[in-house]
């Protein structure tokens, strides 16, 4: 679909070494885990959902994929993500928080597993779009906000289409 998310394009965009750790809160089925995980490719990812289905689907592509690298953590990334503080030198908020009641403990757990300088990436839908209902949305500038108070600091705002914004804070 014209004008789409398109997870590799938005990843090319940011400056992802070989062998950081990552992590990608809410990873469903791979959608932008597979794609990290080939360019960490001397790294190691996280992969963290609520759902054991996705991530299931998850292995298994990742198996076919001969991805080794991806680490799979069956939680409510609202409550406590079960990875180390201060591991990750990204983490991944993609089409998460227009889910999420409590988004500003989603962040601030992101903030914790982020190393100092680690940057959090959030892409999630615009207000104006076609595909979710605005009210099931939140939009760029409050999630600005909430990052603000989590003691984050905006780092850029990259293009991701015509439906989504996506936001780089910085740890």
């Amino acid at each position: 679909m014209e004008g789409f998310l398109n997870p590799e394009q938005i990843l090319n965009q940011l400056e992802i070494e070989s062998d950081i750790t990552a992590a990608d809160f809410g990873c469903g089925s791979g959608g932008w885990i597979l794609p990290l995980a080939k360019k960490v490719e001397d790294g190691e990812v996280f992969a963290v959902d609520i759902l054991e289905e996705p991530l299931s689907a998850l292995k298994a592509k990742a198996d076919s994929q001969s991805l080794s690298n991806i680490r799979t953590i069956l939680c409510d990334v609202e409550k406590n993500v079960k990875i180390q503080d201060e591991s990750c030198d990204l983490v991944l908020m993609t089409n998460l928080l227009f889910e999420i009641q409590d988004k500003k403990a989603v962040i601030e757990e992101g903030k914790r597993v982020l190393k100092s300088g680690g940057k959090i990436l959030i892409v999630d839908w615009k207000k104006q779009n076609s595909v979710v209902p605005a009210e099931n949305t939140v939009s760029a500038e409050e999630i600005k906000k909430i990052a603000e108070q989590t003691g984050l600091k905006l780092e850029k705002e990259l293009d991701a289409g015509i439906y989504h914004y996506a936001l780089v804070f910085t740890k």
